[in-house]
């Protein structure tokens, strides 16, 4: 991130910008001078949104962040509002790419510090001892409410597991192809997690996602941490339940987290509700902890690939190698492919809420979404439902959809997602869903929804907020609730692209 040289007023990201962001709202008839430059409104700039810093002609690119975000749809004057009403994309169709390697990565001293962990039989780490429940079909929902419910009255002291969490989805029945195949494998993905002490797969019988075939499908597993009940075979599934998740808190009775070094770490990088600060912000502070992490042989990953759109050319110059750089070309374009088989606009982006926040085009929110990556090498690309196969940064497929995208994350092994946001949410993924508020008025504003406040970042420099992240995110993984944990909110959702029967 540059040198803010005017903490006041305005920001202005990059030497070439021919734009800044307005810190405040900026009144009608205010006079204010920047970098030397005088520069009176004759409008109101809200906060978070652009100030055109030159006089500039229809046409001509608007920079931010260094790159184009799009261009003028009429001539403006300096100290105008750009948005949406002058500025439009440069986005159209699909885009040839080459390989053309920018590797610059900021590589940090490697650092003595651990988290307190659990270590499985598989050898794999969790930063929770969970207990999920995970049904194989929707309509089994209910029911396994009742068997949860019935236990927490029957066994208050849970020992040493965190929590119970019902992995509740609407599918495992009338899906073909892809979808039945898509909610099977992170169905399976939650009972292989880290985070999981314990597992109860609950199917009802009769649906497609049976239980013989999930198992089959499961491989090899723990069955002293993971039982499997089928309730139209039981005379008392709710008895049966009960006795089940009694036989898995045995199991996970002498349970304890020990010292595990950071390389152990793998965390998901996410942003959803974003505003005008997000790229200046929470984004730049991920990105410099995901550099951090890498260093010390820890892993992230970053998905929302309809987010890349207008910034996957810097992904794909940071490509370890012309087989990784294949490979994004494949995520981008089988992407937008997808959009344009349903006659949708590829560049469809951003919502309502992200214009409302400052935003402008998808190159905007791309450019920003993107610095969440840091500076590292792009090592290995996964698709959904694929698990972290080397350590370092990788990219996942998957939507924006905050819900879909942050499951992905955790389907994908990432103990812990990082989560930055400037409108507020308070939704959590199954596993602990940290949220990094890219402004100070909405840490204050939702204290019962947010983890951290990005929003320093204006006033403070980046090494004293990056190490008060950086212990935060260890105090999580060694067993600091987040808020969505606090509230009980945890949750999964699964990509669908077919027919339902």
């Amino acid at each position: 991130m540059t040198e803010i040289k005017n903490k006041t007023d305005f920001l202005k990201l990059h030497p070439k910008d021919n734009v800044a962001v307005a810190l405040h709202v900026i009144t009608k008839e205010t006079q204010l001078t920047f970098e030397g430059q005088s520069y009176s409104f004759t409008e109101e700039i809200p906060q978070g949104h652009k100030i055109a810093l030159i006089d500039l002609n229809k046409g001509d690119y608007v920079i931010k962040y260094g790159y184009p975000i799009g261009h003028l749809l009429s001539d403006v004057k300096a100290g105008q509002w750009l948005h949406t009403h002058n500025v439009k994309t440069n986005l159209s169709g699909t885009l040839a790419y080459t390989y053309e390697p920018n590797l610059q990565p900021v590589v940090y001293p490697k650092s003595q510090l651990t988290f307190k962990g659990y270590r499985r039989k598989n050898g794999k780490v969790g930063i929770r001892n969970d207990l999920y429940v995970v049904p194989t079909v929707g309509c089994i929902n209910g029911i396994a409410e009742i068997i949860v419910e019935n236990f927490k009255q029957s066994h208050p002291d849970l020992g040493t597991f965190d929590s119970i969490t019902i992995l509740k989805h609407p599918y495992g029945c009338s899906q073909l192809g892809q979808d039945h195949q898509n909610t099977r494998q992170i169905l399976i993905d939650a009972v292989q997690h880290p985070n999981a002490g314990g597992v109860l797969v609950f199917g009802l019988g009769c649906e497609n996602n049976t239980v013989a075939e999930f198992k089959e499908k499961l491989g090899r597993y723990d069955g002293d941490r993971v039982k499997f009940l089928v309730a139209q075979e039981s005379q008392d599934e709710i008895e049966a339940g009960e006795a089940l998740l009694q036989e898995l808190l045995q199991a996970a009775k002498n349970d304890r987290r020990e010292d595990v070094p950071l390389s152990e770490l793998k965390v998901g990088l996410k942003c959803g509700g974003s505003d005008g600060f997000s790229g200046i912000t929470a984004n730049p502070l991920l990105g410099a902890f995901s550099d951090f992490l890498v260093s010390q042989g820890g892993s992230t990953v970053l998905t929302e690939v309809p987010e890349m759109f207008g910034a996957e050319q810097v992904l794909m110059s940071r490509a370890k190698d012309q087989a990784t750089f294949e490979k994004i070309l494949h995520l981008i374009n089988d992407f937008k492919d997808y959009f344009l088989s349903y006659g949708e606009p590829v560049y469809e982006n951003p919502s309502p809420g992200n214009k409302a926040g400052g935003i402008t085009t998808l190159e905007d929110k791309s450019l920003g979404c993107t610095q969440k990556s840091g500076t590292s090498a792009v090592v290995d690309v996964l698709k959904y439902g694929d698990k972290i196969r080397e350590s370092g940064l990788s990219l996942l497929e998957g939507p924006g959809n905050d819900l879909v995208a942050a499951s992905a994350l955790a389907s994908a092994d990432c103990q812990l997602v990082l989560f930055t946001t400037g409108r507020g949410t308070p939704f959590g993924a199954f596993v602990p869903t940290m949220k990094i508020a890219t402004n100070q008025e909405l840490f204050e504003k939702k204290p019962h929804w947010m983890d951290f406040n990005a929003g320093r970042l204006l006033y403070e420099p980046m090494e004293d907020v990056l190490a008060d992240f950086i212990q935060t995110i260890v105090a999580v993984a060694s067993g600091m609730h987040t808020r969505n944990e606090a509230n009980n909110v945890r949750e999964i959702a699964i990509f669908k692209n077919g027919v339902t029967l």
